[in-house]
């Protein structure tokens, strides 16, 4: 066999295996305790083969640190990273909500009463997720891909620069089957700014005004099918809060009174569901958690429900990401471990 068929296998089958084990959940059998230090404290994650767990942190570990939740799409970041936000918001980000088009093309009525009503749905989801503050940037909807991407790429920058974002949540450019143009659009345009916003030559009108470069640290990426995936996210503790932002997007998706209806539905059958409570708002909640986290209604493409996910790993639910972190040269952790004071 030729040396670069053998490349050419081995390189396809650890693709395969990455795929299977973010579509399926399924961890390896070797379980290792990793200890990253987060501002200065120690943080026990779980390393499942190439896949770590990040699990719960107690207290503001994040405090001092700002993050930039990116969504094309108001629906985009509570269903398919709620969870994450949450989390990390309640250890001590400070945080704020991008929206990227104007949504025009989702909800009922006019595309102009559905571009309001999916910026007061977004407002509303900033504030589910405790962000200090939403920006809509108003892009075509569904029509990204004909926009100048240097256009979009130089907002974020600035956003970037502006708000000092260390960590971004934002859709993966690399996820597999994803057809909406405005999904890998928006991901090429994240991808690309949260380096070169710290970079002193791009964008030098920007630092004109006061502004200095800032690069993005760190990036959680999600997508709605296959995905590479490195990180699953321990979301128990703040499940309520990604249900109170799905139950935000009335306009569209499956939040607003979807719940209440249903009950209404089968109260004019004789009919009752008990998980859906006694009043409409308890009949909303649940049925997001049930309906829609659950029961692999949102994740269309075979990936694993939000608790199917949770369980795979001993979690009572769960989000899956690509995550890339600070790049540490072997000379920093070589100076960490070895330098003595003089």
């Amino acid at each position: 066999m030729k040396r670069r068929d053998v490349i050419r296998r081995t390189l396809l089958g650890a693709a395969i295996s990455g795929l299977d084990l973010a579509a399926h959940g399924q961890a390896a059998n070797k379980d290792t305790t990793i200890d990253p230090a987060v501002n200065g404290k120690e943080a026990k994650w779980t390393c499942k083969g190439e896949m770590v767990v990040e699990g719960q942190q107690p207290g503001k570990p994040h405090a001092g640190k700002v993050l930039a939740a990116i969504q094309p799409h108001a629906d985009d970041v509570p269903l398919f990273a709620g969870g994450l936000v949450g989390k990390l918001i309640r250890e001590g980000y400070t945080g704020y909500l991008i929206r990227v088009t104007n949504d025009e093309m989702t909800g009922s009525g006019t595309r102009g009463e559905g571009v309001l009503h999916n910026e007061q749905d977004n407002d509303a989801v900033a504030k589910a997720l405790g962000l200090k503050k939403s920006y809509s940037l108003a892009y075509r909807n569904h029509r990204m891909d004909e926009m100048s991407p240097q256009d979009l790429r130089g907002n974020l920058i600035l956003l970037f620069r502006l708000l000092k974002v260390d960590t971004v949540v934002s859709y993966d450019h690399w996820g597999l089957y994803e057809e909406n143009p405005d999904h890998y659009v928006t991901a090429a345009a994240v991808e690309s700014a949260a380096w070169m916003a710290g970079m002193a030559k791009d964008y030098p009108e920007q630092l004109e005004t006061g502004l200095k470069p800032h690069s993005v640290m760190e990036k959680y990426y999600y997508a709605r099918g296959p995905q590479i995936a490195n990180r699953v996210v321990d979301i128990s503790a703040d499940v309520d809060v990604k249900v109170a932002s799905i139950q935000a997007i009335g306009t569209q998706g499956p939040g607003g009174n979807n719940g209440a209806r249903l009950r209404q539905r089968l109260a004019e059958k004789k009919l009752r569901l008990p998980i859906l409570g006694d009043d409409d708002e308890t009949a909303n909640s649940r049925y997001i958690e049930h309906f829609v986290l659950d029961q692999d209604s949102m994740h269309t493409r075979g990936v694993m429900s939000d608790r199917e996910l949770g369980a795979a790993y001993g979690f009572a639910w769960a989000e899956r990401f690509r995550y890339i972190g600070p790049n540490r040269s072997r000379l920093d952790e070589y100076i960490a471990k070895n330098a003595v004071k003089v």
